[in-house]
């Protein structure tokens, strides 16, 4: 009894002793700078936050905003599951070739950059895209005559084009490893083929498509860089209008209400997924994804298959070639002599020249630079913070504890990033911690957004560890030690590469945060696309799409590497 009782004490200390670099880190920097700005930005008001909220409400145009941030979340999440789930069914039951290939490529837009996406979609159905390009020499005219930008269809095609990889990677993925055999014995039993899916299969995998569609959403809920690009000032969610109404006005207290209605309903989804989440971590009837998959030997299995990877290719290669394309034709000399279209590198050269003279240029190479370093950075904060958590996650399951702090961990990615940018402002730039003037407080930034992807990437590989090994190491003399540099670090250290990867795709692309924060010196790659695409004419909108071709080579390296390291049958969003 006793025993039990000390034994039970030293598994609880070991918990909170994991728990607690990831709850400081939590607790200083989001909800101290959240909570700071928050409560700076009500009591900005001559009203109570009562009294503010009903007149935040009370206000037309927030409540259209309100409205539309839903709808075109619901829409977009309709829509991707339209696509994935048929592409999820033809991953997760089908082996052909290039599936290897064509799994990267469709994982590339959610490691994409919001900016770099949006950009791509501009190359492609913009006023100066190609699909106007080819509409008006088809039709001599010197007006577009298809503009898809600023119109809500960009914006699902965006969301789309960024979302689909979720369906297909979280419900495909669990799909794959449930047994064939549980619809086989549902047919011995008298059930016929559309039977044995409607009771069987769609039941088993439905806390996947619901956590896929949950998770979408969440996405789509806290879209900025696609919204402020393409649905320009026409089409505007509550991140952007918390970025207007803060930049824009200095409104603070509509500002904060907004957040604190955002902040409430990715709270409330985050609960939802992180329980479903749980649910599909351990299905019933394990198999092996090989086990479960056959050949497209059929002709009406190949038509599927044609017509599914038609659209996820098309869907995928069109915005990513056009923006291509566009950082190489010009249709002008930099000096202005007419130069119908042809092959230029000019764009590129335009980088490094500061025509303007002005005392905020950052050529790309500093930016670039400077993008490295912070992701580095991001990388080791990432893991030294992951580690710890994915390990008690692993290691104690769904404890209370663990069902508290896991939908917490997720909250910075349905928080606005216009609003954390502003609480590290007013947070940090006093004793004890002045981290304002310090690049430091840009990776910092960054880890918030990496760390519930990297414990996520991690918890599975961990808790796939059998617990037999460590036990026939330890009786045959291993220290604690050697148990981990010969038994688990062998096992996680795949998953540790593909979290640190992760990790730095998502520092060189964040957009939202960063705009804030960055200094003139210390200038990103994504904020400096910002600037180029914010300004008028044709030589900055080529700059644009040349800097994002650069930063989409260095995250397609990225994808390649996660897809080559990640764990086969273990796998968790």
């Amino acid at each position: 009894m006793v025993e039990n009782i000390r034994n039970r004490s030293i598994e609880l200390f070991k918990q909170f002793g994991l728990w607690l670099i990831p709850s400081l880190f939590l607790l200083v920097f989001y909800f101290l700078p959240f909570g700071n700005i928050i409560f700076t930005s009500i009591s900005k008001s001559s009203s109570s936050f009562f009294v503010v909220l009903l007149t935040v409400l009370s206000s037309q145009n927030i409540r259209q905003t309100i409205y539309f941030t839903f709808y075109q979340a619901t829409l977009s999440t309709i829509l991707t599951l339209v696509l994935g789930l048929p592409s999820a069914y033809l991953f997760a039951r089908y082996d052909f070739k290039g599936k290897s290939f064509i799994r990267i490529l469709t994982g590339l837009p959610f490691v994409m950059p919001t900016l770099v996406v949006a950009a791509a979609f501009s190359a492609l159905i913009g006023s100066q895209g190609w699909i106007n390009t080819l509409l008006m020499n088809i039709f001599n005219s010197k007006a577009p005559i298809l503009n898809l930008s600023h119109t809500l269809a960009a914006i699902l095609l965006a969301h789309i084009f960024y979302n689909t990889t979720i369906i297909i990677r979280i419900v495909g993925d669990f799909w794959s490893r449930l047994s064939p055999q549980l619809r086989s014995a549902a047919q011995v039993l008298g059930a016929n083929r559309i039977k044995s899916v409607v009771f069987v299969t769609i039941p088993l995998i439905m806390p996947a498509i619901l956590a896929a569609a949950i998770l979408v959403f969440i996405f789509d809920f806290t879209s900025f860089g696609v919204i402020l690009i393409l649905g320009g000032p026409k089409f505007g969610t509550m991140e952007v209008e918390i970025y207007y109404q803060t930049i824009g006005l200095f409104n603070l207290p509509t500002a904060a209400v907004l957040s604190l209605i955002q902040l409430f309903f990715t709270l409330l989804l985050t609960i939802i997924y992180t329980r479903l989440s749980n649910k599909i971590s351990k299905p019933l009837s394990l198999t092996s994804t090989k086990s479960s998959q056959n050949k497209l030997v059929s002709h009406k299995s190949k038509f599927f298959a044609g017509v599914i990877l038609l659209l996820l290719i098309s869907l995928t290669l069109l915005p990513l070639i056009s923006l291509i394309v566009k950082s190489f034709v010009s249709s002008y000399y930099i000096d202005h002599s007419i130069n119908n279209h042809l092959f230029t590198l000019d764009f590129y050269r335009e980088l490094s020249i500061n025509r303007r003279q002005s005392v905020t240029f950052s050529p790309p190479t500093t930016a670039i630079a400077v993008s490295f370093i912070y992701a580095t950075l991001t990388v080791l904060f990432s893991l030294a913070i992951g580690l710890p958590a994915a390990y008690n996650f692993s290691r104690y399951g769904n404890n209370k504890i663990n069902k508290i702090l896991d939908p917490l961990l997720m909250l910075p990615l349905g928080t606005s990033a216009v609003t954390m940018g502003l609480g590290f402002i007013i947070t940090f730039n006093k004793s004890p911690l002045n981290l304002r003037a310090s690049p430091i407080i840009i990776p910092i930034a960054h880890t918030l957004i990496a760390l519930p992807f990297v414990v996520r990437i991690l918890t599975p590989a961990l808790r796939s560890i059998q617990p037999r090994l460590k036990d026939a190491a330890s009786v045959l003399g291993a220290s604690p030690r050697e148990v981990f540099q010969r038994i688990e670090y062998p096992i996680i250290s795949k998953a540790i590469i593909v979290a640190a990867t992760f990790a730095f795709t998502i520092s060189m692309g964040e957009f939202g945060a960063t705009a804030l924060l960055t200094r003139p010196e210390y200038t990103t790659i994504p904020v400096l696309i910002y600037r180029f695409l914010s300004r008028p004419g044709a030589l900055n909108y080529g700059q644009a799409m040349a800097l994002s071709t650069l930063l989409m080579v260095i995250v397609v390296i990225g994808m390649v590497v996660i897809e080559k390291l990640r764990i086969l049958d273990v796998g968790e969003f």
